[in-house]
């Protein structure tokens, strides 16, 4: 069934399919949120606890519910200042060092940073040698992303593509899938120097938003996708420092995020293995030279 699941992918019209998505998820009409937020709750059984509002029939609209804020205090972030935090909660499904410009997709796969970062030259040759993190999200996740590390932007650009689902099984078996599918890269000035956070589309992610840029997907652009990597032009906030722990995206459904840092910047935690769960905060590794204390 796996193997159909992905060969079936390879003719679906992804791009349609997350239009609808897109306009069925914003519904407001009452009984169609409510059929489709009370299908996701038997389905997937979402932890509404720490969420400021726990009652999912009180969200306007579908993505309302799915991009739900928490209680201030949900997602403690690690209080060593030199300590690099999960921007997501999600499953670790690798970190380590690049070998040679190439990072470990699953199994008997791996790509190119090159590709990842759709060819530009001056960042896949700062961080050849650095250091990643792949961290998938459920469905059930909580779907806001966080800073990892302070930064402050210093360039983003979209990247179009297809939108095969990131799951285990279709990582495991489509072939540079990160580097095919739609994605948003984006740059942050950090306490080391310049560090990459990637936000990767997929099946059903019916759009991405950055607090720099707004909605970025669907592609907002001069009418349709456009056949390049497009720079994006920030709308607000790009000058601010972000800190450790603010949020600056948001993703619907469920998705992938991977962090890269250049080589001797820092080291992950030796605890850290593939299917580990991590929530937004969580430390996962330590700038080698702490920063500067504020």
């Amino acid at each position: 069934m796996a193997r159909l699941f992905v060969l079936l992918q390879y003719l679906l019209p992804h791009h349609l399919l997350c239009r609808v998505v897109y306009a069925v998820t914003r519904i407001r009409v009452r009984w169609v949120r409510n059929l489709l937020i009370g299908a996701f709750v038997r389905v997937y059984r979402p932890h509404m606890a720490d969420a400021i509002e726990p009652d999912p029939k009180r969200y306007d609209s579908f993505n309302s519910f799915f991009t739900r804020a928490l209680k201030a205090d949900a997602r403690p972030v690690d209080p060593e200042p030199g300590r690099i935090v999960s921007p997501c909660d999600g499953t670790l499904s690798y970190a380590g060092a690049l070998t040679a410009g190439r990072l470990v997709q699953a199994k008997h796969h791996d790509y190119t940073l090159q590709a990842l970062l759709a060819g530009n030259a001056h960042y896949s040759q700062l961080l050849t040698e650095g250091q990643y993190a792949t961290i998938y999200l459920a469905p059930y996740n909580y779907h806001r992303l966080h800073m990892p590390a302070a930064g402050r932007l210093l360039s983003a650009w979209y990247v179009p593509g297809r939108l095969f689902s990131v799951n285990s099984k279709t990582v495991d078996r489509v072939p540079n899938l990160f580097a095919r599918n739609e994605r948003v890269v984006c740059v942050l000035d950090g306490p080391s120097g310049p560090y990459v956070l990637i936000l990767v589309g997929a099946l059903f992610v019916g759009s991405m938003s950055t607090v720099w840029h707004g909605e970025i997907t669907p592609w907002r652009g001069d009418g349709g996708v456009p056949p390049h990597p497009a720079e994006l032009v920030a709308v607000h906030r790009a000058q601010d420092t972000l800190e450790r722990g603010e949020e600056f995206a948001r993703f619907n459904m469920g998705s992938t995020v991977l962090m890269l840092f250049p080589a001797a910047s820092m080291e992950w935690d030796t605890a850290l293995q593939p299917e580990l769960r991590v929530a937004v905060g969580k430390g996962l590794g330590s700038y080698t030279t702490p920063p500067p204390q504020p």
